[in-house]
Order: structure tokens, then sequence, then C-alpha cells
């Protein structure tokens, strides 16, 4: 049995994760939510990323973020571009920060290799 005062210790988890979600440019009906979706999504997802900004090319747009869980943040994230009708023709993979190697997470049996442009 314990006695005394039970210390106390705050996790902080270090941002190594970058969690990119991709758009297909294609399938989406316009891109007035790209004015919008930043502060929705830093409203759901709170201080456990740090939004980076995007990359755009002729066929995506690619979001990225920082966290320390990237499929707990896509997870949340994901519920905000499905209540604003984006989420088909997405995609989602995260790396280590600076790293080469994606993992992708969504769709979930994905066939295509996870690229950037």
């Amino acid at each position: 049995m314990r006695t005394g005062p039970i210390a106390r210790w705050v996790y902080n988890p270090r941002m190594d994760q970058q969690l990119i979600i991709k758009f297909w440019r294609k399938s989406l009906a316009d891109e007035a939510f790209l004015a919008t979706i930043e502060d929705e999504l830093k409203a759901v997802l709170g201080k456990t990323v740090e939004l980076e900004g995007y990359d755009v090319s002729a066929k995506e747009i690619n979001l990225f973020m920082l966290t320390a869980d990237p499929r707990h943040s896509f997870r949340r994230a994901k519920d905000v571009l499905e209540a604003k009708g984006i989420h088909n023709g997405m995609s989602a993979a995260f790396r280590l920060v600076g790293g080469a190697k994606f993992t992708s997470i969504w769709p979930l049996r994905s066939t295509r290799k996870f690229t950037l442009p």
C-alpha cells in the first residue's frame, strides 16, 4: 500500500510527426473551404497540432501539420472534413519530421503509394 503524496507529472508530447492530408483537386466541387478550414481544424484540434500550411499544385492540395499522434489527429480532423463534405477524394499519411517514408492512414485500404509532388 502506498502512503504519502503522489507525484504528478505532466506528459508533454513532442510533435515529431508530420501529418499530411491530400485533397485531389478534381474531386473538389470548389476550393472555398481553404479560407476557413485552418481555423476550424485549430478549434477542434487545439494544441495537439501545429498547422504548417499548404502546398498547392495543379492536381492536389496538401495540408501539413505537426503532431505527436497523427492517427488520433487525423480522426478528429476527418470529422471536420466530413461535415464540410470534402472527405471524398482525399488521402492522408504521416512521417517523421524530415523523413522520407510515409505511412498511409487514409483511405484504410489504399493501394496507391502516398507521395508529394
